[in-house]
């Protein structure tokens, strides 16, 4: 079976295919899924699988899944007052246009750099 190297004596780590995974192994989503991060513990195991395929270069990616142990994963840290200042102060960031300083109630596109008022601003001055 492709991907299964329970020893990890090909790949290093443990290696599981898809779904076939032991219990007691979490990826990162799926521990915050249940209340809890990794606690700085190193990866346990990995999960291999094919991605989709490429239309260009017809190649199928593998792609890796990080497990961890659950039993040695802690609580996740509460939110506090001042992290929650801090987060909303990142995603404001985010929304305010660098040029014109308005805050959008959108993200500003990282492919534009700014907001698409400012980025078609100079295209209506050369017209």
């Amino acid at each position: 079976m492709r991907f299964y190297d329970p020893t990890g004596a090909e790949y290093g780590i443990p290696t599981y295919p898809r779904r076939l995974a032991p219990e007691g192994l979490a990826t990162r989503r799926q521990l915050r899924a249940q209340g809890l991060r990794p606690n700085g513990q190193d990866v346990a195991a990995q999960i291999l699988w094919h991605g989709r395929r490429n239309p260009l270069t017809r190649l199928r990616p593998v792609r890796v899944a990080y497990l961890y142990r659950i039993d040695l994963a802690a609580p996740v840290r509460p939110m506090t007052p001042g992290r929650q200042r801090a987060v909303a102060a990142m995603l404001r960031a985010r929304r305010t246009c660098p040029l014109c300083q308005v805050t959008h109630p959108y993200v500003i596109p990282t492919s534009l750099g700014c907001c698409p008022g400012c980025a078609d601003a100079p295209a209506a001055l050369a017209a």
